[in-house]
């Protein structure tokens, strides 16, 4: 539950965010792209702290919305999707506006559409990275009924003995969500590939 709904927050805003710098028009639109994608060089460890004591704040912490609310948005995913509907003719939209469509009907009719390859990517890329996220579940909850697969397996470590037959099932069962995901969005990716062939 907690992946999907990453995963569905970081596609939702990073293509809306991607279109907005890609194709629409407005002041200082470089600048406010530039400054968000600065935030990828800059470490997890470095704002954790204050992320933790937001979450305080809120009274949010030991909750699944702390663990959500936080990874909704995604510098790379904007990046990615600009980068990609940038490739996009832009006779599209012209004619597009021609026949009277609107910006959200550009986005949802055209655009959406045509980036199906960066989306299924950052779909996959996403879910992945919140399914084996493990130390914000693990600093933000304490509870073990709150407590995510990843944070999970490592419960059945302990100084004393570790029941590996366990941990290796659990390990094995892990995997299948993300098999999963990755066999549905093959297909995607394969187009993806024949696509930038054909641009090439």
């Amino acid at each position: 539950i907690i992946s999907g709904a990453i995963t569905i927050s970081v596609v939702f805003f990073s293509t809306l965010a991607g279109y907005a710098f890609a194709k629409l028009r407005f002041p200082f639109r470089d600048t406010l792209f530039l400054g968000y994608i600065a935030t990828i060089a800059m470490p997890w460890q470095v704002y954790m702290v204050p992320q933790f004591l937001l979450m305080r704040e809120l009274d949010l912490n030991n909750t699944h919305t702390a663990l959500i609310i936080l990874q909704a948005f995604s510098a790379f995913g904007v990046f990615l999707l600009r980068q990609f509907m940038l490739t996009l003719p832009v006779s599209l939209e012209e004619a597009a506006v021609i026949d009277g469509a609107t910006p959200w009907g550009i986005y949802w009719n055209i655009i959406l559409p045509l980036t199906r390859p960066a989306l299924a990517t950052l779909t996959v890329f996403t879910f992945l990275g919140a399914w084996n996220d493990f130390m914000w579940p693990l600093i933000i909850t304490d509870s073990p009924e709150l407590a995510v697969l990843s944070v999970a397996l490592s419960y059945m470590q302990q100084l004393s003995h570790t029941d590996w037959p366990l941990l290796m099932a659990g390990a094995v069962m892990a995997l299948g969500p993300v098999l999963a995901v990755y066999i549905a969005a093959q297909r995607t990716f394969v187009e993806g590939i024949a696509l930038t062939g054909i641009k090439g």
